[in-house]
């Protein structure tokens, strides 16, 4: 070969190595590079732990909204659907029959009274302070019989000697009993309150007893809910529930009927009087309370 030729074809061939010595150097580089990216990058982060009360929480972790709002629900409604029986109870057995259930299963009367203290939170006033302030108002050396008491308000907020009655309790201080049949003496006490509680299908015997323990000239205070003394709600008529108390030997001193929930007559026990046999008493409707 002449000597042109050797030197074109020697060029040729080093351009050839270089070309695939390039390529190969390029794989190398490209190689190294990926691998140094790799290696200079940090590894991914772990997922983070869920915490309690996430929207992702497993089931029984976190669930509080819902499921508390429904428990509370049921709760609310199972509640008041024990007190309504309860209510629905005392009002169509006697006194007597209400003792005997209530002391059997005295857990039932605190339902009851959790029942009652949330449907009196609805009425604007409360009677029960209307006679705690009658009383403050008077003498506190009057000795007071409070029958049906309930939690005994009106002795923890006035200065007089006060017989707290009810059916059961826990509360030592108040007298577990029929309120036709009490312990008290007779002509011992100057004021007798029935505050809602003539809720028994014997309620003459109540107010009977009253009559019997009361002075001369003491005071029988009635609170009683308005409907069951309405003749357009079919309820009974006031003048004739007044008249038959009438016969049992007081006088009728004030009926305040202002108030849209209650009514509150003020009687007198007369000095002297002849109490008439065989009184005609109205019959008193039962205040049952309709579901919610």
């Amino acid at each position: 070969m002449e000597p042109l030729q050797e030197a074109a074809a020697a060029a040729a061939g080093g351009r050839k190595r270089r070309r695939r010595g390039g390529g190969r150097n390029r794989r190398k580089h490209q190689a190294s590079s990926s691998s140094g990216a790799a290696a200079s990058a940090s590894p991914p982060s772990p997922p983070a732990k869920r915490q309690r009360g996430d929207d992702a929480a497993p089931k029984g972790w976190g669930s509080k909204p819902k499921p508390a709002s429904l428990l509370d629900k049921m709760r609310a409604r199972l509640s008041g659907g024990h007190f309504r029986m309860l209510n629905e109870k005392l009002y169509t057995c006697s006194g007597q029959d209400a003792f005997d259930y209530f002391t059997n299963e005295p857990d039932l009367f605190d339902v009851y009274h959790a029942g009652y203290r949330e449907q009196m939170s609805h009425w604007p006033e409360q009677p029960v302070n209307v006679i705690i302030n009658w009383l403050k108002s008077h003498s506190a050396s009057w000795t007071v019989a409070d029958f049906g008491c309930g939690n005994a308000a009106v002795s923890k907020n006035v200065k007089n000697k006060v017989f707290s009655i009810d059916l059961v309790s826990e509360d030592p201080s108040v007298i577990a009993c029929d309120m036709a049949h009490t312990p008290l003496e007779s002509s011992s006490v100057d004021v007798a309150i029935f505050c809602l509680s003539l809720m028994g299908t014997n309620y003459p015997s109540y107010i009977e007893e009253a009559n019997r323990v009361l002075k001369p000239s003491g005071w029988l205070l009635i609170a009683e809910v308005r409907s069951r003394l309405d003749p357009n709600t079919a309820g009974a008529d006031p003048d004739k529930f007044c008249e038959a108390i009438s016969k049992l030997g007081f006088s009728l001193v004030s009926k305040d009927a202002k108030n849209k929930m209650f009514i509150l007559f003020h009687f007198r026990k007369k000095e002297k009087s002849k109490v008439v046999k065989n009184i005609d008493w109205p019959q008193l409707k039962p205040c049952l309370y309709k579901r919610r």
